[in-house]
């Protein structure tokens, strides 16, 4: 008999949301603890980090390590940070991003190195970094790792975001490179394109969220309740036969552009 309950519950896991002071990390971070699991949210900016935080514990048990992920030594110091709590780590969840828009003939360097280094880079070597830690939660289930892609990296927006477009594309790829890599060790690797969610990178969503629902075929922007319930399930028992695959979640604006 299947236990639904048990099948997408995340009771007695431990896992660390890039990103999650804010937005759709936070979004995950919430819904994984009201899922039971521990968890721990990085960001650059110690003050927010520890603000949302505290207010996260509300629900569960919550702890801020800011840190800059951007660079080597900064995903370093995230994982001896988040040593000093878990000898394991059960999911990770790859949040943090960053996006720039400029005109073609304009777009400069700076915009390129920082949202590539940043969408692209950190997963990859963030994840190898806690890959021992990955392997030690791989017991009696299955540990996970989510990217946090974007539906730009599956159909062409109208903006000029060029290193965003690339840089989530790739991730897409790198999703399915590093699922293979890693399915053997019992650690899996998916992701997630969301769409139009209200938050600071998305500002239309948040901003304008009518004129966004106008233009979205399920007739509305994305709420908490959509990007936790589509990260429960791959971080959780139900998602345990997705690997490499990427999970639009979007309300069809992908198909409709």
């Amino acid at each position: 008999m299947i236990d639904v309950a048990k099948l997408f519950s995340l009771q007695g896991r431990s896992a660390l949301v890039t990103g999650g002071s804010r937005g759709i990390g936070r979004m995950i971070a919430e819904g994984f603890l009201r899922a039971g699991a521990r968890v721990y949210i990085s960001a650059r900016k110690a003050e927010a980090c520890d603000a949302a935080a505290r207010e996260l514990s509300a629900i569960g048990p919550c702890v801020s390590l800011p840190a800059d992920v951007s660079t080597l030594d900064g995903i370093k110091a995230l994982v001896a940070a988040y040593q000093k709590h878990e000898p394991s780590l059960d999911i990770l969840v790859n949040n943090a991003g960053a996006a720039w828009g400029a005109p073609y003939a304009e777009f400069p360097e700076s915009g390129w190195d920082k949202v590539a280094d940043l969408n692209l880079k950190t997963p990859f070597f963030l994840t190898q970094a806690l890959t021992p830690l990955l392997k030690a939660a791989a017991t009696d289930h299955l540990a996970k790792v989510i990217h946090i892609a974007s539906i730009d990296g599956i159909s062409v927006n109208p903006w000029e975001t060029y290193s965003y477009a690339a840089s989530k594309a790739g991730l897409i790829h790198l999703t399915k490179r590093m699922a293979l890599t890693l399915a053997p060790e019992r650690i899996i690797v998916s992701a997630i394109a969301p769409g139009p969610f209200a938050s600071e990178m998305n500002k239309s969503a948040r901003d304008h969220a009518d004129e966004v629902a106008q233009r979205t075929p399920a007739g509305r922007i994305g709420t908490p309740e959509d990007m936790a319930g589509a990260a429960i399930y791959l971080a959780s028992r139900a998602g345990d036969y997705v690997v490499g695959s990427t999970l639009a979640v979007d309300g069809g604006v992908a198909w409709a552009r």
